[in-house]
C-alpha cells in the first residue's frame, strides 16, 4: 500500500478479532510515533503500551466512548511530558502528529485502530492518570485502541474545495 492509499483508506476501526498484536508490530507502531515531527525536535512524548485487560476494561468507566477496548488486543496511550515541551501548547501538536503516525502505521500493517481523545476532558485525564499511575507533569493526550479488524469500512472522500483558500481568506 503506498502512502496516499494508506492515508485515504484509513478508517476508525472499533471491532476486533481475538488475534493478538505482536510485540514486533507494537514496536513498529511506536517507532512510527517517535518518527513524528516535533517543535525544535524536542520529542515531548511518552507512550504507555496497555495489553492488560484488567486495566483496559476499567477505562470505559471514565471514558464513555472506549468500550471497544474490551475487544482490542492492545492500546497505546500517547502522553505529553511538560518538561520536554518546547513551549506551552506545542506538546499537543507534537503528540497529535505521533498519534496520527501510529494510526497510519497500524492501517499499513493491516491492523485496525481508533483514536480515543483523552485531553482536554479532565474526567478522562484524571481517570487514566490514576489508573496507570502517571506522574503529575505528564499529560495523557490520546489513547489508541488497536487490534486485527473484525469490520471493514469503505474509504470516504472528505475532500472539500469550499475549505480551500489561496493567499487570502
Amino acid at each position: 500500500m503506498n502512502l496516499m492509499e494508506t492515508i485515504l483508506t484509513r478508517r476508525s476501526i472499533r471491532k476486533y478479532t481475538e488475534q493478538p498484536v505482536s510485540e514486533d508490530d507494537v514496536n513498529d507502531l511506536l517507532k512510527a510515533g517517535m518518527a513524528a515531527p516535533s517543535a525544535n525536535n524536542c520529542q515531548p512524548w511518552h507512550f504507555i503500551v496497555i495489553n492488560d485487560h484488567q486495566l483496559m476494561d476499567k477505562i470505559p468507566e471514565f471514558h464513555p466512548y472506549s468500550r471497544m477496548l474490551r475487544q482490542a488486543s492492545t492500546a497505546i496511550l500517547v502522553c505529553i511530558d511538560k518538561n520536554l515541551e518546547n513551549a506551552d501548547g506545542y506538546g499537543i501538536q507534537d503528540c497529535s502528529a505521533a498519534t496520527q503516525n501510529i494510526l497510519l502505521a497500524a492501517h499499513a500493517k493491516g491492523l485496525g485502530a481508533v483514536w480515543l481523545g483523552i485531553y482536554p476532558r479532565q474526567v478522562r485525564i484524571n481517570g487514566i492518570k490514576e489508573l496507570l499511575k502517571i506522574p503529575g507533569d505528564i499529560v495523557p493526550l490520546s489513547l489508541i485502541s488497536i487490534g486485527y479488524p473484525k469490520e471493514e469500512k469503505p474509504p470516504v472522500n472528505r475532500f472539500n474545495e469550499a475549505r480551500i483558500h489561496y493567499n487570502r481568506w
